[in-house]
């Protein structure tokens, strides 16, 4: 017996709100001390020389920021720090790292699907993907992590999934409705978007799939809806194919690093050539596996739930040193 994937989603929701609840119970003295624990055990080089340099890229890749700033005006006290009128899902995640700092320093932030970079340095989910380095102030947190970070167990072999596309989301965005029209009669395609704001139900509209239902598919579409596509992690952990354009906007996930042909397969910009791509792979069944090992590969790096939080706390590190509210002296001795 399978237990269906949207129960599993509902669960870990409910888990994840259960679990805040209760670690807003401990006190912040706590936090704080197992901040000191976690960078001291860096700081002492109980990594590996490898796992070290993994670790300060990725730090240096959420925060690009190399100048010192002063803190925004709308900076806001760690200890003052609350979530009325605030999305739960991102406010919760962001409480869960600054609160291992001590509450008189500052931080500033923007919630929701950014799209922009912001005029002064920000935490925040999402930002346009720029090889220039001229997102540097959007600097990346984990943060809606109960609807971005959740994962399926995929049983079902490349080779015994169906040779076909599929894909489902929300008509929030023209290029997905566009996507939609394209595809939801294609005979090797399953597409099509769920009723989202429409009066009335539309050609491309098709009904809900869940996670297990779309994971019987060898080829799933990611396309990105505000700002990046909810179900991308899940695809790259699963056994089937991903295909998609060139992402815009990236997240905790860094979807700015990884490589088309590699990774995944990259679509046209009007996905105009996703029969084409599909057929090339259902010839070289190989090459599509050996992609999907790679994706599975990406996904692995994020799956160590302590590692995550060090690299997390060293992000609001940089920018509090670099925002001259802490400096590197203190924060090596644990203050």
């Amino acid at each position: 017996m399978t237990i269906d994937s949207e129960f599993i989603r509902r669960l870990r929701k409910l888990a994840y709100y259960v679990r805040n609840g209760l670690w807003r119970l401990v006190p912040r003295e706590v936090w704080q001390g197992r901040r000191r624990i976690l960078m001291a055990q860096f700081l002492r080089s109980n990594s590996s020389p490898d796992e070290q340099a993994i670790i300060e890229s990725r730090v240096a890749y959420y925060n690009q920021l190399s100048h010192p700033f002063s803190v925004p005006d709308n900076a806001e006290r760690i200890s003052d720090f609350s979530a009325r009128g605030k999305s739960s899902a991102y406010s919760g995640d962001l409480r869960n790292l600054i609160r291992c700092f001590p509450g008189h320093l500052q931080v500033s932030y923007l919630f929701g699907d950014i799209t922009k970079v912001p005029a002064t340095p920000q935490f925040l989910k999402s930002r346009p993907v720029r090889s220039d380095r001229s997102n540097a102030n959007s600097i990346l947190l984990k943060l809606n992590t109960v609807r971005h970070y959740c994962f399926f167990r995929d049983r079902m072999a490349f080779a015994d999934k169906k040779p076909l596309a599929v894909w489902r989301g929300k008509s929030n965005q023209p290029h997905r409705v566009e996507f939609a029209q394209r595809y939801a009669s294609h005979p090797l395609c399953n597409v099509g978007c769920v009723l989202h704001k429409e009066r009335q139900p539309e050609a491309y509209h098709k009904e809900f799939m869940s996670v297990d239902e779309q994971l019987h598919y060898q080829f799933i579409v990611s396309v990105e809806g505000i700002d990046v596509a909810t179900n991308l992690k899940w695809i790259m952990a699963s056994n089937s194919l991903c295909l998609m354009r060139r992402p815009r906007f990236e997240t905790w996930f860094m979807e700015g690093t990884l490589v088309p042909g590699y990774h995944y397969v990259q679509l046209q910009d009007d996905h105009s050539d996703l029969v084409e791509k599909m057929e090339y792979y259902r010839q070289h069944p190989e090459e599509a596996e050996a992609i999907i090992a790679n994706a599975n590969r990406y996904v692995a790096q994020f799956m160590d739930a302590r590692r995550e939080e060090l690299i997390a706390l060293m992000v609001v590190e940089k920018y509090l040193q670099l925002s001259d509210q802490r400096s590197p002296q203190g924060s090596q001795l644990g203050v």
